[in-house]
């Protein structure tokens, strides 16, 4: 798990991580997050003489951002944890924003990372699995039932592998970091190699890596281009573990891309800016919107659009504002 104590400006102005624990069962792991933010707000008491005025909190999983439910995670075994309530009771009844993971780091990239504010923009990480933040107008849409953005699942190859979704041929059974570790362990014979050495391979000329690696990115390029078509982007932004390949995945990745459009208009195709701090950031500015909103964290929906439409940390002061304190926030991996 990572947390930050986040400026209204979006800086980190103290992070920390702690291990999750999820060997222990759920019921630990909730008591972990809790025990956590607890502890970052004593810390910010202690060091900045004052108390955090709001929390964000980002979980994977299924989420249930109007209730303030964590419904379900897989890796983590959590059930209908009321997530929001728990931790606004432990952090003395401050407002609670939570969201998806991939949402807020979404959020985060869009407003402060690599989307330098589009108006309209995707945010697609590549990791063990894939799925994406749809950014509208400075907010990420979360769809009718919470489950926009679900790109992985955007069936490309029908007659492709089997996805744990209980479809075939996924684009993230395709073009994740995992599936490109699983195509690169069985071509290179060595099943200890990963998504990484692929590339370090690509890089190095390596014929079987090329094959892997290009296979990967034509399916990639067929799931952007559907998604694109659907919603129509100015700035796709790609992050995640294959993305720290660089140029070795944008320059055949914008081909692809180019290649497979008709009329649609073509994005701007960047790699995602926070890293691992996306997250944090976009819990934060989940928090800062709860609070611009002038909401109780009870009446608005996390993921839900401000009322206000400029980034929360552009906002100016007014004599109604809370005190100018700083927002916890939490990101819980799985």
């Amino acid at each position: 798990m990572k947390a930050a104590l986040v400026g209204a400006d979006g800086a980190l102005l103290y992070q920390a991580r702690r291990a999750t624990g999820r060997e222990r069962g759920p019921e630990a792991v909730v008591e972990t997050v809790l025990g956590f933010a607890a502890d970052l707000r004593a810390y910010g008491i202690e060091h900045f003489g004052e108390s955090a005025v709001a929390a964000g909190v980002a979980v994977p999983g299924i989420v249930d951002a109007e209730r303030g439910i964590a419904v379900y995670s897989a890796n983590l075994g959590w059930r209908d944890v009321p997530m929001r309530d728990l931790l606004g009771a432990r952090l003395g009844g401050v407002p609670v924003a939570l969201g998806h993971d991939v949402r807020t780091g979404g959020l985060a990239e869009g407003r402060l990372g690599a989307g330098g504010g589009a108006d309209r923009f995707l945010f697609v990480p590549l990791g063990t699995g894939i799925a994406g933040a749809i950014g509208i107008a400075g907010t990420i849409e979360a769809g009718a039932h919470g489950y926009a953005g679900e790109i992985g699942h955007v069936v490309v190859r029908p007659d492709g592998p089997d996805c744990g979704c209980g479809q075939r041929g996924c684009l993230e059974t395709l073009a994740s970091a995992a599936a490109v570790t699983r195509a690169w362990a069985a071509a290179s014979g060595d099943p200890e190699a990963d998504a990484a050495d692929c590339a370090k391979a690509v890089e190095s000329g390596d014929p079987a890596a090329v094959r892997v690696w290009l296979d990967a990115v034509d399916a990639l390029a067929a799931g952007l281009v559907t998604a694109l078509t659907l919603l129509d982007p100015r700035t796709l932004i790609i992050g995640g573990g294959l993305a720290e390949a660089g140029e070795t995945l944008f320059t055949p990745l914008r081909a692809a891309v180019e290649k497979r459009v008709t009329f649609q208009k073509l994005p701007e195709i960047v790699p995602a800016a926070l890293g691992d701090t996306a997250g944090c950031l976009g819990a934060g500015l989940l928090a800062w919107d709860l609070l611009a909103a002038g909401f109780p964290a009870d009446a608005r929906p996390a993921d839900a659009r401000p009322t206000e439409t400029r980034p929360a940390e552009a906002r100016p002061a007014d004599d109604n504002d809370p005190p100018a304190d700083d927002p916890l926030a939490t990101e819980v991996s799985a």
